[in-house]
């Protein structure tokens, strides 16, 4: 199967959280200096302490950009909706949400990074994992909102 962008732009060097955020704004024509900067620290689970896995911080963060609140006031349902529906998803396809469930490996330390970067992981987990949130997330941003109802 062909790798999706987001997976091309791992493939490049792009942590997974810069990848998956970095490929779906490119998909949806958003534009911003600080794409994919500010998903830096997510890699490895938040800073490498195995947490949320940063492929699905980018994708919460491009459903925030999509439909997150412009003003403090506005609602953020469908925002919340999506991102329920898309951790659900990815727990479901993956197994877990966190980097260090998924990935068997501590990257907290130099010696977990390097370990991990000399393994098969990257391309046997993470490569999946950012495959998985990109196809996940594009679809539910790409899904039509259904009419509203007649009051």
């Amino acid at each position: 199967m062909e790798p999706n962008r987001a997976q091309q732009l791992a493939a490049q060097g792009y942590s997974s959280g810069r990848a998956v955020l970095l490929a779906v704004c490119q998909e949806l024509g958003i534009e911003n200096e600080a794409i994919p900067r500010i998903a830096t620290a997510f890699a490895g689970g938040i800073g490498g302490r195995g947490d949320v896995c940063g492929s699905v911080v980018g994708s919460v963060m491009a459903i925030g950009l999509r439909h997150g609140q412009q003003e403090p006031w506005q609602e953020c349902d469908k925002a919340y909706a999506l991102a329920q529906e898309f951790c659900r998803r990815f727990e479901q396809e993956m197994g877990s949400l966190r980097c260090r469930e998924l990935t068997g490996m501590d990257l907290s330390t130099p010696e977990g990074r390097k370990a991990h970067m000399s393994s098969d992981v990257p391309i046997r987990v993470c490569l999946r994992a950012i495959g998985t949130a990109f196809d996940l997330v594009m679809e539910l941003l790409e899904r039509p909102d259904p009419p509203a109802a007649d009051d």
